[in-house]
Parts: C-alpha cells; sequence; structure tokens
C-alpha cells in the first residue's frame, strides 16, 4: 500500500523510470497499487507493470474484486500471484491456481511467489515448496508455462522484522530444486526456461551476489524499490550482470 498518494508514486515512479532506462541490460517490472495502473500504464523504455494481485472471478457481483481483463485493459502486463502477505490473509495453493488460471486466460506474465515460513535443519521445507509449487500449478494448461515467472520467496527473511536475507548458496540449492519439480510437471527443457527470481531483503549490497551465484535470473523487490535511487543501485547491478 505504497505510495500513499498519487503525487508520491508520481515521482517516485519517474525515478525508478530514469533507472530502468540507463539499466540497458535489465527489465524492470513495476507492480503498484491497482489504483496507480492506468497512469503507469505508458511506462517507458525497460519498464512493464502489472498488478499485486487478480480475481479468479471473470465478472459478475464480486464486490472489491479486480479481475484480469480489468488490469489488462488498465495497461498492465505482468501480476504477482501468491505473494506471502496474500497468502497470510488466506490465500490457500488452491485459490492461487484459480487466480492464475483466469490470469493466464488474458494473457498476462504471471509472477507465482512461493516460499517457506522457516528453515527447518530436517529438510521439511523442500516439501512444503513443492506442494505449493505443485498445488499452485495444478490443472494450468503445459502451453502457457511459457508465462510463468517463478519468485521464490522465504518469509522468514521478508520486512523490516527480518533478520537477514537469505544466502546466494541457500537460494540456488532451492532454485535447482524449483527447476526439479517443473521438470516433472512440464518437462526439462521448459523447466530451464522459466525464469526464477529471489525476493527476500534485496538491497544493493546482496542484489549482485544473488543474481551471480544465486541460481535465479531476477529478483523480487519489496522495501527497496520505494527509493529510486537505492532501487536504482538495484538495476544498476542486474543491468551488469548476465541474464537479468
Amino acid at each position: 500500500m505504497s505510495p500513499e498518494t498519487p503525487a508520491r508514486a508520481k515521482a517516485l515512479f519517474s525515478g525508478i523510470k530514469k533507472a530502468a532506462a540507463r539499466a540497458k541490460n535489465a527489465q524492470t517490472v513495476v507492480c503498484p497499487p491497482a489504483l496507480y495502473l492506468s497512469s503507469m500504464a505508458t511506462a517507458g523504455k525497460n519498464v512493464a507493470v502489472g498488478a499485486q494481485d487478480v480475481s479468479y472471478e471473470s465478472d459478475g457481483t464480486h464486490t472489491g474484486e479486480i479481475s484480469a481483463r480489468m488490469l489488462k485493459a488498465a495497461g498492465a502486463k505482468y501480476v504477482i500471484i501468491g505473494h506471502s502477505e496474500r497468502r497470510a490473509r488466506g490465500e490457500t495453493n488452491g485459490i492461487v491456481a484459480k487466480e492464475i488460471g483466469a490470469a493466464l486466460k488474458e494473457k498476462l506474465i504471471v509472477i507465482l511467489c512461493i516460499g517457506e515460513r522457516e528453515r527447518d535443519t530436517h529438510g521439511e521445507y523442500f516439501s512444503f515448496i513443492e506442494s505449493q509449487l505443485r498445488e499452485s500449478l495444478a490443472g494450468i494448461a503445459k502451453k502457457d508455462m511459457g508465462r510463468l515467472v517463478i519468485a521464490y520467496e522465504p518469509v522468514w527473511a521478508i520486512g523490516e522484522k527480518a533478520k537477514e536475507a537469505d544466502t546466494p548458496e541457500g537460494t540456488f540449492e532451492i532454485s535447482l530444486f524449483i527447476r526439479k519439480i517443473l521438470a516433472t510437471i512440464i518437462g526439462k527443457e521448459k523447466a530451464f526456461a522459466v525464469q526464477i527470481l529471489y525476493g527476500g531483503s534485496v538491497n544493493p549490497n546482496n542484489a549482485a551476489v544473488f543474481l551471480k551465484r544465486g541460481g535465479v535470473q531476477g529478483l523480487l523487490v519489496g522495501r527497496a524499490s520505494l527509493d529510486a535511487r537505492t532501487f536504482g543501485e538495484i538495476l544498476k547491478s542486474a543491468s551488469m550482470t548476465k541474464n537479468t
């Protein structure tokens, strides 16, 4: 729910667009509150806009909901689905799967968020991630998987109360695991074509190392995206790293 006003959103987005124009080797996707989507639709060079959530309903009496068709009409090309904060409010893997289906029907690119609440020493979090991935993609046609991006966001590494980000080595292990599961769903070739992002206390100091050693092709940036200069530094790191 930031920025709080259209004026602040406009100022922030203006700064991000300038930084994105300089980051020629990176694709930037900005997902603002839905109210700001239309004003940001003509984003500019290297910048696309997306939504933070979507309803699985296409139309009808669903007060407060926003359909994929509405998001597309407002200029969205991407949509984040299954973010940890949405899951904390009650979104199940089943709901996420229906939202993904609705978004793909409208040709939106889906950024599917998955990640464990805690990383136990017995490795049970692998089973948790596998269940999230399989159940969230249940019923999704293989032909639509080309418009899928996976964002790995370990919940314990997110937010102001997070003590630290994951390590690149830990994320690399998870990225391999995600591709292994995807390979059983859509085949090895298509699994390795899916982009994976890391999200969780991303900042200018750790962005490059995650991109170089974390087995990911991009970053899902939270708090650091609310400061154009800080986000610009992250974009610079991404632009200097291949395949982002």
